[in-house]
């Protein structure tokens, strides 16, 4: 893809907190932190910032995009864009005069030096691409899909088919632009390169070639259900694997998944936003899920043995310690998210139920237990100063 503008006037690696030596595990690491920390559906008014976080992982997230960008970077900083040749290239001088140039020029400068020119294609009598088409091969749209799961799929992982419409290579010419019964054919201007040199005094630069638009190959007869681009817009399944313990709105990239690129270009990527359904029994806390189980206060106060649910339905016994108090976590090992080598585990929290309504049983048993122990709710509230009764 063509050098961006952006690139020469954002930091990826500051936006990221991450320096520029950071291995790609740092920099996705640093992604999913920000991105949950800035996502719009949980801190409303910070789209921009999840715009630029995403933004920035999109570029130095992929290694392909990030040699680039640091190419691009370090061109800049060793003095392109402060003119470095303002004085050996002035005018007179046969040389080129950088002296007036612009983020905009030296854009196309980079792209230029890299074979990417941006330019744009103008009418030969080679019979060049339409006039306005972008030369050289291009990179497929990115395309973002939401993909709902239900919570015991997220937490265990799962390997499911995600549903899109996006550009496509052509199930007519198979991608070609090609009518079928014939093919494209080498280029006669370039031959076959899809770029021309071009001697500018001191320099030599390369561009897309403007008679096959940067492909190195001529359709001379297009094909008629695309007309010649070699892709066609149509609904498709992608087969997608889902990590176990993925969380309510985490996107995840898929590479070279998204919209066909044409003229040879790369596919885009397909960025799903998973959807999570809650469960009515367990709730997720990084690699560890989480169950509240009620008990009485009997149980609570002289101690029982229950039976917990896990996710993978056999329930396990727990023992609760006579004088358990409301809300105490009790930690089931391996019993968690499936992560392989280090399974979360299963956090349980215990519920004092206290009864709305008494048998005549009960109501006595209980008159008799807070006869025996009348001062006991005085002396629990004497820290707060109120006067005793």
């Amino acid at each position: 893809m063509a050098p961006q503008r952006e690139w020469l006037e954002k930091d990826y690696y500051k936006v990221l907190g991450v320096s520029k030596d950071a291995s790609d595990k740092d920099i996705a690491r640093a992604y999913r932190k920000l991105a949950k920390q800035y996502h719009p559906d949980a801190h409303p008014g910070s789209e921009d910032r999840f715009k630029e976080i995403s933004a920035a992982y999109d570029v130095i997230g992929d290694t392909s995009k990030r040699k680039e960008y640091d190419e691009v970077r370090s061109l800049s900083e060793k003095g392109l864009a402060g003119n470095p040749f303002a004085g050996a290239g002035a005018a007179g001088n046969g040389g080129v005069n950088f002296s007036n140039f612009g983020m905009d020029d030296l854009g196309d400068l980079l792209g230029n030096i890299f074979g990417r020119a941006g330019r744009r294609a103008r009418p030969s009598a080679g019979g060049a691409g339409p006039q306005g088409a972008a030369l050289g091969p291009q990179r497929g749209q990115d395309i973002e899909a939401e993909l709902h799961l239900s919570f015991a799929d997220a937490v265990r992982g799962v390997t499911t088919s995600v549903n899109i419409t996006s550009d496509a290579p052509c199930s007519t010419c198979g991608g070609s632009g090609a009518a079928p019964g014939t093919k494209p054919t080498p280029c006669s201007v370039c031959g076959g390169r899809g770029v021309v040199n071009e001697n500018q005094g001191m320099f030599s630069f390369s561009h897309p070639c403007t008679a096959c638009g940067g492909a190195g190959m001529r359709v001379e007869k297009p094909c008629p259900a695309c007309h010649g681009r070699g892709t066609e817009r149509r609904a498709r399944q992608v087969k997608a694997r889902i990590p176990p313990g993925v969380e309510n709105g985490q996107r995840i990239r898929l590479p070279h998944r998204g919209g066909a690129g044409r003229a040879g270009g790369p596919a885009g990527d397909l960025y799903v936003i998973v959807r999570v359904t809650p469960d009515p029994v367990f709730s997720q806390k990084g690699r560890d899920l989480q169950v509240k189980v009620p008990i009485t206060f009997a149980e609570a106060a002289l101690g029982t043995t229950v039976s917990v649910p896990t996710l993978d339905g056999n329930p396990v016994s727990l023992k609760v310690p006579a004088g358990t108090r409301s809300g105490r976590v009790f930690r089931v090992r391996g019993h968690g998210v499936p992560v392989a080598g280090r399974p979360g585990d299963l956090l349980v929290s215990f519920d004092i139920d206290v009864p709305t309504k008494l048998s005549a049983e009960q109501k006595r048993a209980v008159e008799a237990f807070a006869k025996a122990s009348a001062s006991d709710g005085n002396k629990l509230r004497e820290k707060l100063g109120a006067p005793s009764r």
